[in-house]
């Protein structure tokens, strides 16, 4: 399986890349394709250090998406609709989402937009027949960087196409220590993008790092 990482070269992109490549054929991809290659060198490098073989290719991110079958949108919420206005080529395709649209005041909030959530936002925006999941939206860039450890932490997915859910939930379940559960449909995308918030607030006023998630 092929996966694109549009946004690739960002912290929790980056960190993706070196998880998810010993597992997968990743494709890194950049607005800027030289940094993309760059990025692609270093996790190589960093993972043969490791004893690890990977698959990890450099690109713009039209191309991680042309290239993919499924394409993580590793994009800051603030940056998403005017990213996805430049690219196409998401027909058909597994599209997931780990954004999470929320602001720091005086503590960590959500700010979904009129959509309800960034997920249901991008399904507004990419083509009908584009399969959208969220994934991934708990986990800190940090988490995803520190290769040293395992992620032990529980993954709500939802969608509406039951096939890319299981499929998003098979990717997740190959990582690390990664437990995926079916969330529900896409309209429910706005319950999981509030939890990272909450898990910052936590973080942040019981003195914690990079707090994370379990169903048990």
């Amino acid at each position: 399986m092929k996966i694109g990482i549009v946004g690739g070269t960002g912290d929790i992109g980056e960190g993706m890349a070196m998880r998810l490549s010993p597992i997968f054929e990743v494709i890194v991809g950049s607005r800027e394709t030289e940094k993309a290659e760059l990025t692609c060198k270093l996790g190589s490098e960093t993972l043969k250090k490791r004893g690890l073989t990977c698959s990890l290719t450099g690109v713009s991110n039209q191309s991680a998406i042309d290239d993919a079958d499924v394409v993580i949108l590793a994009i800051p919420f603030k940056h998403l609709a005017s990213t996805l206005e430049t690219l196409h080529g998401f027909d058909g395709k597994t599209v997931i989402s780990p954004v999470n649209p929320m602001e720091k005041r005086d503590f960590f909030t959500s700010v979904p937009p009129d959509d309800g959530s960034a997920a249901l936002m991008i399904k507004r925006l990419l083509p009908k027949d584009a399969k959208i999941c969220t994934a991934f939206n708990t986990i800190a860039a940090n988490k995803w960087k520190a290769l040293d450890e395992e992620l032990s932490y529980s993954v709500p997915v939802c969608g509406d196409d039951a096939d890319a859910k299981d499929e998003v939930m098979g990717i997740v379940n190959k990582v690390s220590k990664l437990q995926a559960f079916d969330a529900g449909p896409l309209a429910a995308s706005c319950m999981v993008e509030s939890l990272t918030p909450l898990l910052l607030n936590i973080a942040r006023y019981n003195k914690m790092r990079d707090v994370g998630i379990q169903f048990r």
